[in-house]
């Protein structure tokens, strides 16, 4: 696919964007490299006030901003415009932390004075997917500008004007041409962009392959990489939990994004004394559900964002069924697609769907479904629900739903992911890291660790 904003709900294209040239993107290179040599030395309170102006540009065009993502990739607009004032928290937390993030750190050993002490690396590539297009872009470019390193984006080719969006952000807040920068190149770009000096090190969210491709050309030349792949994160009930409160944040977690989102709950796992009650109170939920065109108010599911993913879905879902699964609701696209109105008929859209009833061996023992698809699996005790959400090589996020507290521990403990939640919905903070384990990746976005994996960490010893 071209470089193009493509509008998922209606099939029109909106804009088209030539790729970058060698020369143009050799010479953005060059800029990034010499910006770096003088922006590394600025002080925490020049960069600082350079992010809190980024925060406000970012506050003052919110509904500009969430329409251009509506139009590129389809989430409600709503929600594209709660993103863009996500992205301004962000911002502020590390314009906020950084200088005390990255403070020396004093250790005890025979010489007169040693410390720790943080120093930024250069230019970071990062290669970033569509679903959250503002957000996953600022979580990584606020704590990496604040800690004095320039940022170089590849962001996926059909968000161009997202794209170009952040890279307008900076440059109103004040940031030095050359801080950020918008590259648009194909995924076919990236190995040479690893391979050249200036770039010190590479962060990608995506897909396991993708994450894969870029891990193995890092390190071929001995870059770091930080990597935030998929997730088919479990969701754990027991009969302790309120269920009704379970049930309802079930349905958010599953459809948030039009349940577009690597740590969307996908798998819900449940004690079978409470399983028919959860799965009637999930069914009326996604029943209840709003579909249409993203930029209507009161819509709460979009369109996905392209035609491969509904493909790639309907295909799941389908094998699924083949195979003895139970499918409570949608899964349907043909009859949800008449009941949408004409202009909306190209448009790439998806029912919300609950699979039951799941026998072992199909795709969703190990696949991620990323789309609005529940798959529930009913489970005869905590043994059981902890060695199902473990099944999968997958271990981003986790949510259980317990008010026994050994019960809690044990999910706490014996999960594996990067973070679980107990009677809460997933979610990612700027307080808290962020990132996974097993094949969801490795490193830490968020949180004092983000901030620390791309520097330098120095020991300094002074006799």
């Amino acid at each position: 696919m071209g470089i193009a904003s493509i509008n998922p709900a209606t099939g029109e294209t909106i804009k088209t964007f030539n790729a970058l040239t060698d020369a143009e993107l050799e010479a953005k290179l060059a800029q990034a490299e010499a910006t770096y040599q003088t922006y590394r030395k600025t002080s925490f309170e020049q960069r600082t006030a350079w992010m809190h102006a980024a925060a406000q540009v970012l506050e003052d065009n919110k509904l500009a901003y969430g329409r251009i993502m509506t139009l590129e990739m389809g989430k409600p607009l709503k929600a594209a415009v709660t993103e863009v004032e996500k992205s301004a928290w962000v911002c502020r937390f590390y314009a906020d932390h950084a200088a005390e993030f990255l403070a020396d750190a004093p250790g005890q050993t025979d010489a007169s004075q040693s410390f720790v002490r943080y120093q930024p690396m250069g230019a970071i590539l990062a290669v970033m997917p569509w679903n959250f297009p503002f957000w996953q872009v600022f979580r990584f470019a606020a704590p990496a500008l604040m800690a004095g390193n320039v940022g170089l984006l590849k962001h996926a080719s059909n968000v161009p004007q997202s794209a170009l969006a952040i890279e307008e952000v900076f440059s109103k807040a004040g940031f030095p041409a050359g801080a950020f920068q918008t590259l648009l190149i194909g995924a076919s770009k990236v190995a040479d962009l690893v391979a050249d000096d200036r770039i010190k090190a590479a962060t990608l969210t995506g897909s396991e392959p993708a994450g894969a491709s870029l891990a193995s050309a890092c390190g071929q030349h001995i870059k770091k990489t930080v990597l935030e792949l998929g997730g088919s994160d479990p969701f754990i009930v027991m009969p302790s939990a309120d269920l009704e409160d379970a049930i309802a944040t079930a349905a958010n977690a599953r459809m948030i994004n039009s349940g577009q989102s690597c740590i969307a709950a996908k798998r819900f796992i449940v004690a079978e004394s409470i399983a028919e009650q959860f799965e009637q109170g999930l069914k009326a939920k996604f029943e209840a559900l709003t579909i249409g065109d993203p930029l209507d108010e009161g819509v709460e599911v979009g369109p996905l964002a392209t035609a491969s993913i509904r493909d790639e879905l309907t295909a799941q879902v389908k094998a699924c069924a083949e195979q003895g699964a139970t499918v409570l609701t949608g899964g349907d696209v043909p009859a949800l697609m008449a009941k949408l109105p004409e202009r909306l008929q190209p448009g790439h859209y998806f029912p919300p769907t609950i699979l039951s009833q799941i026998p072992p061996g199909t795709l969703a023992d190990q696949e991620e479904f990323f789309g609005p698809v529940a798959l529930v699996f009913r489970v005869p005790d905590l043994d059981a629900a902890i060695r199902v959400a473990n099944s999968t090589p997958l271990g981003l996020g986790a949510s259980a739903w317990t008010n026994d507290p050994e019960e809690r521990e044990r999910l706490v403990n014996e999960v594996e992911a990067g973070a679980v939640f107990i009677n809460g919905m997933v979610k990612s903070d700027p307080r808290l890291p962020f990132g996974g384990t097993k094949h969801s990746g490795y490193g830490r976005e968020l949180g004092s660790q983000g901030i620390q994996e791309f520097v330098n960490i120095k020991t300094v010893w002074i006799k």
